[in-house]
């Protein structure tokens, strides 16, 4: 059976966003193998991890754990990923590879040169939000925009999933075919329809009936900059609540006892089940510094919630001021001023109209433009080489 990799530096990221584009290859005749770091990085409990990784092999996908790491200055693992990928993609032969992830899609692409080069392998590197951007320290130019340019190169198709960036993919990326996606895709259905008890959900985690709640999801790291709104809300009459794990929690705790918030602001650690958090919620509120395209955004939009959100890429592509109401990443007074406008709209219709807009970055959409996207570079590439068209 003809096989495709799918690569990225950490398991969630499999898990999370790539279930679909699997099944979408499989369907159309592939055997899918994975390779990602499943010992540490990923964003989901170890737990999750485990069960994840039990869940492909029931399904027959191969994985192959590949010491893939988050940091840059990680050669050792750095060195040690490439030769294993390399190695597998000399092994394999994949008709195809999609990479993803920075440092994952950069180890990708340049282990598959020589395989791209003898067997025809396509290689197909999905951008989940390149780490350089309008804004961005001069360090991050530094580093990942010559490294992403490099890799262009060696890359046939460059998915990219959000406008900023594909504006910029198309102007200075050297890749074969450049694309735009909408995102991961989202289930509409899921989080719209879903119904909880939001007393008793709240009850949970002590948070009155009648208190308004603002809801985060997010890794507890620098980047999702929760500290920013725990800072913003000490004077206002509000609940906060932050589902995710990450290295930063013991100081965001510090932060809450040190503003005397611990009765207002809650690190709910890992949550399965978000589609029932976010119906609990009022508001949502997104202060990352940098994203691509925020899928629990897009979740918290599908569960018609209003959001105040940081000014930034990925977010204008889904909010406008009909559905919230923007602040600058790290300023607390910016955040508070748009907390407090946010509560003063109506919830409600604000609410509604992200549940319409976001119908747009659902998984039916996505799911045709990736189907097109493998059926026009794979499927194509393959019979072409059969000498069937």
């Amino acid at each position: 059976m003809k096989k495709v990799l799918m690569l990225a530096s950490v398991a969630s990221m499999i898990d999370k966003f790539n279930m679909d584009n699997i099944k979408i290859l499989e369907e159309l005749g592939y055997s899918v193998d994975i390779a990602a770091n499943f010992d540490f990085g990923s964003i989901t409990s170890d737990e999750r991890v485990c069960e994840f990784k039990q869940e492909l092999a029931e399904r027959g996908n191969k994985v192959f754990n590949i010491p893939i790491p988050r940091k840059i200055s990680d050669i050792k693992n750095i060195i040690k990923s490439y030769k294993m990928i390399k190695g597998l993609c000399s092994t394999n032969k994949y008709e195809a590879i999609h990479c993803h992830s920075p440092i994952g899609g950069a180890l990708g692409r340049i282990a598959a040169r020589k395989t791209r080069k003898k067997n025809g392998t396509k290689v197909i590197y999905t951008a989940h939000g390149f780490h350089f951007f309008k804004g961005a320290p001069l360090k991050n130019w530094l580093l990942y925009y010559p490294m992403e340019k490099f890799c262009a190169h060696f890359t046939d198709v460059l998915i990219t999933i959000n406008k900023e960036d594909y504006i910029l993919a198309q102007n200075k990326m050297k890749a074969k075919r450049v694309e735009y996606v909408p995102g991961v895709g989202i289930d509409i259905g899921k989080f719209g329809q879903a119904t909880v008890n939001k007393s008793s959900k709240r009850k949970e985690f002590g948070i009155p009936d009648n208190a308004t709640l603002l809801l985060s999801v997010g890794e507890l790291n620098k980047n999702k900059n929760h500290e920013t709104v725990i800072r913003a809300i000490a004077d206002l009459d509000v609940f906060y609540v932050i589902a995710g794990e990450g290295g930063l929690k013991e100081h965001l705790q510090s932060v809450i006892t040190e503003l005397g918030l611990n009765e207002r602001v809650k690190l709910l650690g890992y949550c399965k089940d978000i589609a029932k958090l976010n119906k609990t919620a009022d508001v949502y509120v997104l202060p990352s510094v940098r994203e691509g395209l925020n899928v629990s955004l897009m979740e918290a939009m599908a569960s018609g919630l209003p959001v105040a959100c940081s000014k930034i890429r990925g977010n204008v592509d889904l909010i406008d001021k009909q559905g919230g109401v923007f602040f600058e990443p790290e300023s607390v007074s910016g955040c508070e001023s748009a907390i407090k406008k946010i509560l003063n709209m109506d919830l409600l219709s604000t609410g509604n109209y992200n549940a319409f807009k976001i119908k747009n970055f659902s998984k039916e959409v996505v799911h045709r433009h990736m189907e097109r996207i493998y059926n026009d570079n794979i499927c194509e590439s393959a019979d072409a080489g059969r000498g069937e068209k």
